[in-house]
């Protein structure tokens, strides 16, 4: 995919970053105008407000619609910043491109579907406008890319992607977990493509954007979408983690944006390449360890077939655990990558003897006279 034009284009914050802001919802004239003037003097790429809101149940604030696209239209207008509008469906995608807006982004509900996703792309068809593809609400990275490469299909050139978080039955710090190698992995299938971060949907509350939007910088995230409003305690959704725009501009002056490489030739590269160089060598003893030790599964899938005994032997993989556990715990390592690792070594043991047991299972042939 080639690179987007576009968001390349786009204002940055002195940091050299991207960042596209504003109110979760356009509530009404004032407040979307009011904001945007706020975000004015921080350099704001692309002004953002949800017009149609997508919600769990019946009853909640679900966007003023159409109407609000007007004054989206006002406030680029008085600012000049380019504004931003969420589809969730055909209807959505006309009506925005009647009222000439900048940017369409489709959102995590939305993504999920791919009936959804085709619907948008058939009517963006031959029209020339960004698109922004937020990753589905649960962890699949197909999804996620096969919305974006929908949007490919019907024509569509200038494309970004936007990690918001995943929900997850884990109760962690976040509200969404950022779940950091699947956006990674988008990149890796789509290497042209930029990736924006969005710390507002994954924190959950206005304190911990700064945390999670220098944690993507530090990952090497393309820019920032952050919700503000210029009161947020009024605000009709997502109260608790929107910024008023003098504090996003308090979290932008401090971000720290990395380096991608170091200078030919320094100390620091040289270095770099020695530990590489090692890692290297790491690397290569773990996918041997890794092969020796299916290979000792085989041998035991066998014995477990001879002699008729379960593939899944519940005390011992326990001791086993509990073992990888303490000795990680001994170590200072992780002890939940350590679980990860182990728990997906045992299920390639279960797939590998399994196996054997199936073959043994299988009907045999008759044998010809």
């Amino acid at each position: 995919m080639p690179t987007s034009n576009y968001f390349q284009r786009l204002k940055k914050i002195p940091a050299g970053t991207t960042v596209i802001a504003g109110p979760c919802s356009a509530e009404d004239q004032d407040q979307v105008l009011v904001t945007a003037h706020g975000l004015l003097r921080l350099d704001v790429g692309l002004f953002r407000a949800g017009v149609w809101k997508p919600r769990t149940r019946p009853g909640a604030f679900e966007g003023r619609g159409e109407l609000a696209l007007s004054w989206l239209v006002k406030a680029r207008q008085e600012t000049g910043i380019p504004v931003a509008v969420e589809v969730a469906n055909a209807k959505h995608v006309e009506a925005a491109l009647r009222a000439q807006i900048d940017v369409l982004w489709i959102g995590a509900r939305t993504t999920v579907n791919p009936f959804a996703v085709q619907e948008i792309a058939e009517a963006l068809r031959g029209v020339d406008i960004p698109i922004m593809v937020k990753n589905p609400v649960n962890p699949e990275l197909m999804l996620w890319l096969g919305a974006i490469e929908r949007l490919q299909e019907a024509g569509c050139q200038d494309i970004a992607a936007i990690l918001r978080g995943f929900s997850c039955l884990s109760t962690g710090r976040w509200r969404n977990e950022p779940l950091w190698q699947i956006a990674i992995d988008l990149r890796q299938h789509l290497p042209g493509i930029p990736l924006f971060c969005d710390p507002s949907h994954i924190a959950g509350r206005s304190d911990g954007v700064a945390e999670i939007a220098q944690e993507a910088l530090n990952l090497d995230f393309d820019g920032l979408m952050i919700e503000a409003h210029c009161c947020p305690e009024q605000a009709v959704s997502d109260a608790a983690q929107q910024l008023r725009p003098e504090e996003l501009g308090a979290i932008l002056a401090k971000l720290a944006v990395r380096q991608r490489t170091s200078d030919p030739g320094s100390a620091c590269q040289q270095r770099l390449l020695e530990l590489r160089t090692e890692i290297d060598s790491l690397d290569a003893a773990l996918v041997t360890t890794m092969a020796r030790r299916m290979a000792v599964s085989r041998a035991i899938g066998d014995l477990k077939r001879t002699n008729n005994l379960t593939v899944l032997q519940r005390s011992r993989w326990e001791q086993v655990l509990s073992r990888a556990r303490a000795e990680a715990e001994r170590l200072g390592l992780s002890v939940r990558l350590t679980e990860d690792v182990f728990k997906l070594l045992h299920q390639e043991s279960i797939e590998i003897q399994q196996q054997i047991l199936k073959n043994d299972d299988a009907p045999q042939s008759p044998q010809q006279p």
